[in-house]
């Protein structure tokens, strides 16, 4: 197996419900099975002793109560998952919800205390005493577990759960991806096609897919062995279509493996977070526009997502944003990866929500709050880009609101939209 479709296959495993639910199978077979085989009997949990007909009883309760938990788990949690991404993003489904290892270990600790109580149920007379306490045992953790989730579900599934929860994934995908502090100096100009040699390209024979990661340890260690220069056309997130470029190899004497190299890109159905730099900013601005549709209107939410944003570009703002040019160990240049660049996540981060909400006054009032304290906390280099969208706003409040009044109201930085602190220079 490639790295590529080893790593779409752990991403896939990352974004499932079931497999959960099967370790828990598992565990519970291995519980009342290994004691028998093994020949041990541990005795029964002091205060989970039962009569025989007691045990009956406890156990019928238990898998009465634990496949209604699950029933219960999953009916609610799709109809909470259809209408948090009718009202916020379809992308949060997987990368916000079906990853949730909380969500993930409840549903596993049902289907635990379920198949135990099954397999007990059917050996009544010859399970262990400890089998029993456990199954009945399990029953008070399931009644815990399931209120809890209750609880834990009514908060998760709330807006500002869901853009500060995409926020902090995305704070940890830039530490990976640009893992150096920004310098005195600004980030390179990305380099230009014609300084680079000309080269072969690879196109991409598998199913069409949406680049997930790069294996750039194993491109930099092929392009080492040839003598050249490995560039990956598209980066990640983008589709490739099949047939399509994929990679271009160029200098070098040496062997070259077209399946291998291929082999080192991961494919998926929709982009994740993991590598994908711009996919946290994607999602919480979906969240931010879809909150400003007429449909919706609740430009409350677009405020809240602008606080994840802002707080995202504070850290990026502060990384040093590295050029497409990626050296060996000597020095060398081995690799050309594409990365967004600051104007990029700027752009991102403001275009479309000016675009859809600078007519209402708390999104002017937030993003003009938004751009003037990042110009202040960030590098000078960063300035240009920031007052680019402030200008961009001031024409677009000029064009939004007819009466003086208003467009004078919009034009103050106020760090709630309204009714929070002015922003003072």
């Amino acid at each position: 197996m490639t790295w590529g479709r080893w790593y779409s296959a752990k991403s896939y495993m990352l974004s499932t419900l079931w497999l959960s639910p099967l370790i828990a199978v598992v565990l519970a077979q291995l519980t009342y099975r290994v004691p028998s085989w093994l020949g041990i009997d541990l005795g029964g949990i002091p205060g989970f002793i039962y009569t025989e007909q007691g045990q009956i009883s406890a156990l019928e309760i238990n898998i009465t109560m634990n496949l209604t938990f699950i029933v219960f788990t999953f009916g609610s949690m799709l109809v909470a998952i259809q209408i948090a991404s009718a009202q916020l993003s379809p992308r949060i489904i997987a990368t916000a919800l079906l990853r949730n290892n909380v969500i993930r270990i409840v549903v596993g600790l049902f289907a635990y205390g379920l198949v135990i109580s099954l397999g007990a149920r059917n050996r009544t007379e010859t399970i262990s005493d400890f089998v029993i306490s456990i199954a009945a045992l399990w029953g008070l953790v399931s009644v815990v577990a399931f209120l809890f989730l209750i609880d834990y579900a009514a908060r998760l599934l709330r807006p500002l759960s869901i853009v500060r929860r995409m926020a902090e994934q995305g704070l940890k995908v830039f530490a990976d991806v640009y893992p150096e502090a920004a310098g005195l100096e600004p980030d390179l100009p990305r380099l230009p096609m014609h300084a680079l040699p000309a080269g072969r390209t690879i196109a991409h024979a598998g199913k069409s897919g949406v680049i997930l990661a790069v294996n750039i340890r194993a491109l930099i260690a092929a392009a080492t062995r040839f003598g050249g220069v490995l560039e990956l056309v598209p980066q990640v997130g983008d589709f490739v279509g099949t047939g399509r470029p994929l990679l271009v190899v160029r200098g070098g004497s040496g062997p070259i493996d077209d399946r291998h190299l291929a082999g080192q890109v991961a494919f998926g159905p929709e982009r994740t977070i993991e590598q994908d730099s711009m996919f946290a900013f994607r999602v919480i601005v979906d969240i931010a526009i879809k909150a400003l549709s007429p449909a919706i209107n609740d430009p409350t939410t677009a405020v809240t997502a602008i606080d994840q944003l802002q707080r995202l570009l504070h850290d990026v703002g502060r990384r040093y944003l590295r050029d497409e040019t990626i050296r060996d160990a000597a020095g060398q240049l081995r690799l050309i990866l594409r990365t967004p660049n600051w104007e990029d996540f700027v752009q991102l981060s403001c275009s479309e929500i000016r675009y859809y909400g600078a007519s209402n006054f708390q999104i002017a009032r937030k993003l003009q709050a938004m751009l003037l304290g990042l110009m202040h906390e960030l590098p000078e280099y960063r300035a240009p880009a920031l007052q680019r969208e402030i200008d961009l706003l001031e024409l677009t409040l000029d064009r939004s609101f007819v009466l003086p009044a208003d467009r004078e109201l919009a034009r103050f930085a106020d760090s709630q939209g309204l009714g929070g602190r002015l922003y003072c220079e």
